[in-house]
């Protein structure tokens, strides 16, 4: 049984048959479990899909601290929750380092490993301008989110960087604020851009995917992925960066469907 905080319960959603074998899906940094929508409606026929909003996410509780090892923990709780002894698991980003965390300490628990544009490696600080950006709006000044996305565009000029990021801007009687929970973001910054912290390797089946136009799967990290899933396989969307579940849907669904349907149980 996973340690997770009785507290720390995660929101999610589920989709499919609970006859059918158990898929988890895990969102991103600033993300929730709408990112993943396309790839859970499309697996919910022969799935039961578990999506969910991980720790200071979504409407998901909040906490201070946020290492991948109780991360992991929080996700299978979900699973104990709902009486599930095994799933296939896919991960985007820091999703992926989620359920990487996942297969390296409780391997028994997964049946398959899908892992979206992202390496078991640490990476460079690439999000600090959105951290800081998103600090610097002044959300006593925001009476629409228009006024949010004029205040987020003198940081960030990608369009739809700013709407994913709005996503997360959220009205209530006391006015405009941020549903995620951005200080602990920023405090736990440096764990979320390190690798999984589990030692050993996963030896069941592992599928990485990476977008073409993206860097964060590079040659360099071939040696350090066989080591830690010596079973994985890879696969390359061309056209898609790093956002490859979004850009390129169809595609990107179709090779998760292909690798579950190879390894179901």
């Amino acid at each position: 049984m996973a340690k997770a905080d009785n507290e720390m319960m995660l929101n999610y959603e589920t989709l499919g048959n609970k006859d059918h074998p158990a898929v988890v899906l895990v969102h991103g940094l600033f993300g929730d479990l709408d990112n993943l929508k396309s790839i859970s409606r499309a697996l919910a026929d022969d799935y039961f899909v578990i999506n969910l909003d991980v720790r200071n996410h979504g409407q998901s509780p909040w906490h201070d601290e946020m290492p991948f090892a109780e991360m992991a923990d929080d996700v299978l709780a979900v699973l104990d929750k709902e009486q599930i002894k095994t799933a296939h698991f896919l991960g985007h980003s820091m999703g992926g380092k989620i359920v990487m965390e996942i297969a390296l300490t409780h391997g028994d628990r997964v049946d398959s490993l899908i892992v979206a544009d992202i390496a078991p490696v640490a990476y460079d600080a690439r999000h600090t301008t959105i951290i800081d950006a998103l600090e610097a709006v002044t959300l006593a000044q925001v009476e629409s989110r228009q006024d949010g996305d004029k205040q987020l565009a003198e940081s960030i000029q990608e369009k739809g960087v700013r709407q994913f990021l709005l996503k997360n801007l959220r009205k209530d009687d006391d006015g405009w604020s941020w549903r995620m929970n951005l200080q602990a973001l920023k405090h736990c910054y440096a764990d979320l851009i390190g690798a999984p912290g589990a030692e050993g390797s996963y030896d069941g089946p592992v599928l990485f995917i990476r977008g073409g136009n993206s860097d964060y799967i590079q040659a360099s990290h071939r040696d350090i992925i066989i080591k830690r899933f010596p079973h994985a396989q890879s696969k390359t969307i061309e056209g898609a960066g790093h956002w490859l579940h979004a850009e390129k849907p169809t595609v990107f669904n179709g090779l998760v469907q292909r690798f579950l349907d190879e390894n179901r149980s």
